[in-house]
């Protein structure tokens, strides 16, 4: 557990109960939505690397029994802004975490690290939180399964290279899988396992 920071007690949400459910609204309509973006402004704020979004989200969905891990160099304060904000612990290992906030550029080879569930619970897996640049202007992506009527088209920028592969290999493994959410700011938007995404 972080040790707890002035900085810890700031930028929550301010009416926890209202914001949370009305964050958690948004979060599920985009996952039933897959490739729409969700505004999370004006709810949450933490400390570096976690962006408006990623906050909202962890504030909303993570807990003591959800841990979360963070990609990259030691990042204690954030870590500490989650352990007071959610109760979650935050994991040096990935393999036990339910969330994992990744960053600009993240290896998709480490995303197999992560938990994927197995056939008897395969909700046992990890949500994976990746940043981007932004959410629109990179190169087209081509989007379908539930919740897409035929297809959409996305083009977030600044995905890893290998993303495309590394998201069919995920939807192969299904029931098991990760579920994806890409973040830029105060936006988001939801890439489930049962998504199919390939190259226009």
């Amino acid at each position: 557990m972080a040790a707890l920071s002035q900085d810890a007690v700031l930028g929550g949400f301010a009416d926890p109960v209202f914001d949370a459910q009305t964050v958690f609204r948004r979060i599920m309509d985009a996952m039933a939505r897959p490739g729409t973006i969700a505004d999370l402004s004006g709810y949450a704020t933490g400390p570096a690397p976690l962006s408006p979004a990623t906050a909202a989200i962890l504030a909303t969905l993570a807990d003591a029994d959800a841990p979360v891990f963070i990609e990259g160099e030691r990042a204690d304060e954030a870590a500490a802004w989650i352990a007071f904000q959610t109760g979650a612990a935050v994991l040096d290992d990935p393999e036990d975490a339910a969330f994992a906030v990744l960053g600009h550029g993240s290896d998709p080879a480490l995303w197999r690290r992560l938990p994927l569930g197995d056939e008897a619970y395969p909700d046992r897996s990890a949500t994976l939180i990746l940043s981007v640049d932004a959410l629109e202007g990179g190169p087209p992506l081509v989007l379908t399964g539930p919740g897409i009527e035929t297809s959409r088209t996305v083009a977030p920028l600044g995905l890893p290279e290998g993303f495309v592969t590394a998201r069919a290999a995920n939807a192969a493994l299904f029931p098991r899988g990760q579920d994806l959410v890409l973040v830029a700011g105060s936006a988001m938007m939801a890439l489930p396992r049962t998504t199919r995404i390939e190259e226009a």
